[in-house]
């Protein structure tokens, strides 16, 4: 259109109006009529061709290139728990399987903070184990041999009323810690935990012999609120002595009795018989081996002090450190020494 108007003008401008009102025609050269029609021709071709060699670059760029999808988040690692009672194998995802442990294991009346710590312990164990292996058929049990497993039916029944309310509770709190486990140095710890200790934790070597660098003896004086701090058993004479393997008349001898750096019995005799603090716990089913014996007619008075093999995290001190306002890291941090947080994907 543009060069349409350019020759009108041009052919008017050629013109020249005479006397008579008869216009008289100019000639025009031949050569300059010849130019502008091949510009009109040929000029429309001149302005497509980059356009299409353009859109051939394209497509033959998008035909080299190879299109980038989405990356999809991996599948959230199932756990094979053996459920003793139906002696049967559930496979539970894994954050389901760590809510549904935290909710067997610890209170759900206790603070946000400490069931968050106890979310990052269980994941923590589980996680461990499954890198680890087994020789067995499934990850776990779901007994105290591991970590102990309710369903969320057998929550729902203990519960009650308050299920809603508690379930919600856990839910918040485990999702807020969702793929983050205890590592030290790189790899997932043995995250031990326990109910109530007596004042202080125990030092892994202490109670099972292998030194450990995390599980070490720490201050814990939160416990001592707790209901499960003191405890006071009596057991019959004759079954402690079958339980011990000793001679018992009337007479009950304990001596060289020596302690942790804790303040728990390390190793004691009795009638003349040698034993570990842990032994007499395991054997008579001690809440703790921070022990006292006294003897009274026919019975042994065990006073005990703590609840639980006493390494690792406290609960109960997990709780009182909550209230005191620490986060779950300041719980984490403090029974396990010298630990990082860190994500699955990091590790696994």
């Amino acid at each position: 259109m543009f060069y349409q108007e350019y020759l009108l003008h041009k052919t008017s401008n050629s013109q020249e109006i005479i006397k008579g009102g008869v216009p008289k025609v100019k000639k025009v050269p031949i050569i300059l009529v010849a130019t502008l029609l091949s510009v009109i021709l040929i000029l429309p071709t001149i302005l497509v061709i980059p356009f299409a060699e353009a859109s051939t670059k394209v497509n033959e760029q998008e035909e080299s290139e190879p299109v980038t999808q989405e990356e999809t988040p991996s599948e959230e690692p199932i756990v094979s728990v053996f459920r003793q009672e139906s002696e049967l194998v559930e496979e539970v995802p894994l954050e389901e399987y760590v809510a549904l442990v935290v909710a067997s294991e610890m209170p759900m009346s206790f603070e946000k903070e400490a069931i968050k710590a106890q979310a990052l312990a269980a994941r923590t164990y589980i996680v461990k184990k499954m890198l680890t292996g087994s020789e067995e058929a499934y990850d776990v049990t779901d007994t105290v041999n591991d970590q102990v497993f309710k369903s969320e039916e057998e929550l729902r029944e203990d519960w009650g009323v308050d299920f809603s309310e508690k379930f919600m509770k856990l839910q918040q709190a485990v999702n807020e810690t969702k793929g983050q486990i205890i590592t030290y140095e790189g790899t997932p710890i043995t995250a031990q935990f326990f109910s109530t200790s007596n004042g202080y934790t125990e030092n892994a070597e202490d109670y099972w012999q292998n030194e450990i660098p995390y599980l070490k003896s720490v201050s814990s004086p939160w416990d001592e609120a707790s209901p499960e701090f003191s405890e006071q058993e009596v057991i019959a004479m004759n079954k402690v002595a079958a339980q011990l393997d000793i001679n018992v008349t009337n007479n009950l001898t304990v001596s060289n009795v020596k302690r942790t750096q804790s303040g728990r019995i390390a190793e004691l005799t009795i009638n003349g018989k040698s034993f570990s603090g842990r032994e007499v716990r395991e054997a008579l089913g001690l809440r703790s081996n921070d022990f006292t014996i006294e003897k009274k007619n026919d019975y042994i008075i065990f006073k005990t002090q703590g609840y639980g093999h006493g390494v690792g995290m406290s609960q109960y001190g997990a709780n009182g450190m909550a209230r005191e306002g620490k986060t779950y890291q300041d719980i984490v941090k403090h029974y396990y020494q010298g630990i990082d947080i860190q994500t699955l994907e990091e590790v696994m």
